[in-house]
């Protein structure tokens, strides 16, 4: 027997599905989640077309007080273009006017049904396929409610390199490490606190955090010499220096690696190295190099591109884009505590059946 660790991540999310109504009230082009205007939305959704995130023609950023650009305020990943494009759509990387009229129509009639939550590439796989897969199916502690207003794109995904729009292969010594790592989680899932996901422990969701619709709020604050980038989820808060200085020692390994940041035109550049092993993303661990590039394309818009290179996971490195959108809500506290609460239950319950076991 196993207690759930996730209930506090739904209890907060609440604050933010109550509160953000009005802000997204007179946002035609997003699908709104909350159950009192579901019959609006639907009928809104079926009428109208939402836009493309692009650039706007021969947009120049505003400065701060330091004449930087100005990337400052909360930014929202809440698009449902999955990372890697389906197989069907081939090599197609945007949608057809037909194909994008269905999927608004679709997502909207998802919604409004109130049926489980749909995290990240989840919400499109339940469009194309019109099956929904839960979550959570041992508690269903999580349905659209707890979901932010999504963003319809027309893009078939994430990744724009390669060009197929799909992860590169990956190395065989990778898959086999993450074999046996599959492995020890299943068969010693509670051996330990460590044997628990660092995002069950209340530590990390690491960087990026592709989760989009669920606390996927980022606040960007800039000084002269520093760019702090403060993420939702897990109140997670990184500072990145902008001196062009050195990397720290190779032997030092942290959670959301060592970043160095300088600013190339109107884009913030930003090279990150140094991972924990311990913080994995997608099968990639501590010898990963991850270059960021922020650029606000518009005043509502802001680019955000990063590029992976791993010459231990994949053959190559790969590429994706995100179009974050501006947000007049604030960052919510997440109020998860390192460590969590619910550990010792599933410790414990770990203990009690190991001794019904034995007996």
């Amino acid at each position: 027997m196993v207690i759930s660790s996730k209930a506090p991540m739904a209890m907060h999310n609440s604050v933010r599905a109550q509160e953000r109504t009005q802000a997204h009230e007179d946002i035609p082009m997003r699908i709104d989640n909350r159950r009192c205007y579901r019959k609006a939305v639907v009928a809104a959704a079926l009428m109208l077309s939402a836009p493309l995130l692009s650039a706007q023609d021969n947009y120049t950023a505003p400065r701060t007080l330091n004449g930087q650009p100005d990337l400052q305020g909360v930014w929202a990943n809440n698009s449902t273009t999955p990372l890697q494009r389906p197989e069907f759509f081939a090599d197609r990387a945007t949608l057809t006017e037909d194909e994008y009229q269905r999927l608004l129509a679709r997502a909207a009639e998802i919604e409004s049904g109130g049926g489980d939550a749909l995290f990240g590439d989840g919400f499109l796989n339940a469009v194309i396929t019109g099956e929904v897969e839960s979550y959570d199916p041992s508690t269903g502690n999580y349905d659209q409610s707890w979901m932010s207003s999504r963003n319809v794109e027309r893009r078939t995904s994430l990744i724009v390199d390669p060009p197929n729009g799909r992860l590169p292969p990956m190395l065989a010594q990778a898959r086999e490490r993450m074999s046996a790592e599959a492995t020890m989680r299943r068969e010693n899932p509670s051996d330990s606190y460590t044997s628990r996901p660092l995002q069950e422990r209340c530590i990390t969701y690491g960087m990026p955090y592709m989760l989009a619709g669920y606390n996927s709020y980022y606040q960007i604050v800039q000084s002269a010499s520093h760019v702090a980038i403060i993420q939702e989820m897990i109140h997670d808060v990184r500072l990145i220096p902008l001196n062009g200085g050195d990397h720290v020692d190779a032997n030092i390994r942290l959670w959301h690696g060592d970043s160095r940041g300088h600013f190339e035109g109107d884009t913030l550049v930003v090279e990150t190295r140094n991972f924990s092993d311990e913080s994995v993303f997608m099968g990639a661990r501590g010898n990963r190099l991850f270059t960021e590039r922020f650029t606000r394309t518009a005043d509502d818009v802001l680019r955000y591109e990063f590029t992976i290179e791993d010459e231990q996971t994949w053959e190559r490195p790969w590429t994706a884009v995100i179009n974050y959108t501006h947000s007049a809500d604030p960052i919510y506290e997440y109020a998860c505590h390192e460590g969590n609460y619910a550990l010792e239950g599933i410790l414990s319950g770990a203990r009690a059946e190991e001794r019904r076991a034995a007996e």
